[in-house]
Parts: structure tokens; sequence; C-alpha cells
């Protein structure tokens, strides 16, 4: 069955994901969680942590392409160090490069150099995170479906749904920030 990826999808998207706990939700465009490509919609809220993983996986590379709204990536060190941040929209030139960190890369994003989405190996520790409300990303990987390993999951950062996953993101979404 044919899947229009249209406003109307995204808006009831976006109101689900602020109607949510975690403040995101996700619509499969594959139909089982044992399909070979994993391919969905996700819809983030500013106030949405999702907690530095990696997939181990040497075929769990993910694809990202931000549809609309403004995302943050991360990635890290096998320490937890910041070792790149880049800005992801969905295209709007008016997108301003955020704070630079020092010994941190960030990808500039100027009219002409505008990152849409990004493709993230296998083995990297990563993070994304809304910058704007109602953000909808396109993801894709590998299927089946596994829930992250132990030896997947950041053990130097906070766990979803505590204070200090809070207070994280709130350090993080600072590295966005417009110069002023």
């Amino acid at each position: 069955m044919l899947t229009r990826i249209d406003n109307a999808l995204l808006d009831n998207l976006c109101a689900q994901a602020a109607a949510s706990p975690r403040r995101r939700k996700n619509h499969n465009l594959h139909t089982s969680d044992h399909a070979l490509a994993h391919r969905l919609l996700n819809a983030v809220q500013p106030d949405s942590y999702i907690a530095p993983h990696r997939h181990l996986d040497p075929a769990k590379d993910e694809t990202f392409v931000v549809l609309r709204g403004l995302m943050g990536l991360i990635i890290f060190d096998n320490s937890g160090n910041i070792v790149e941040k880049i800005k992801v929209s969905a295209g709007d030139p008016k997108v301003v490069q955020g704070k630079q960190s020092a010994g941190v890369a960030d990808t500039a994003n100027s009219a002409e150099n505008i990152v849409l989405g990004a493709d993230i190996p296998a083995g990297t520790w990563h993070t994304s995170f809304a910058l704007v409300p109602d953000t909808v990303i396109l993801e894709a990987k590998a299927g089946p479906y596994h829930p992250l390993t132990n030896a997947e999951r950041a053990p130097w950062a906070p766990a979803e749904n505590t204070p200090e996953a809070a207070a994280q993101l709130a350090s993080w979404q600072v590295l966005f920030k417009p110069n002023p």
C-alpha cells in the first residue's frame, strides 16, 4: 500500500509526539520489526532526550534526513567527549550556525552548505535532538529490529526519564544556540 508522506501525516505525527510522555513518536513505513529494511518517520519535540547510543551490527548504519524543523546531531568518542556537532535542517537557508565549543568540530550551515541529513556509520556513538518544535526526520537502517544491548548504550550518559537526562539535553542544546 502506498503511503503519502504529506503535511497532514506530519502534522498528525507531531501532535502525537507533543502528547507522548517521551515527546516523540515514530510512524513505521516498514510493515514488521522483522523487515530487512527499516524506514520510519520520527517526530521529535525539543524536550525529548534520546540517550547516546551506537549500533554495533556492521549492517546497521543509520541514515536520517530532516523533513521538517531542525535537529542537533552530536558524535562522541568512546569516552563521551564530543567530537562533532552538526545542525541538520529541512533546508531553510535562515539556519544560523551554532556556537562553537573549543576543540569541537562544527559543521557550517550557510545557505550554500545546509546539512539536510546524515549517514552515521555503525559503531559510532551519537545522539540527536530537536532544536525547534515539531521536527520530523525520515530514518532508515537495516532490520530486523533488536533492542539496544548494554554494549550499545553509552555508559557515560544519563538514562532516559531522569533529571540528569533533562540537564544533559539542556547542556547540549546550548551548543547549538546562535552566536550573540
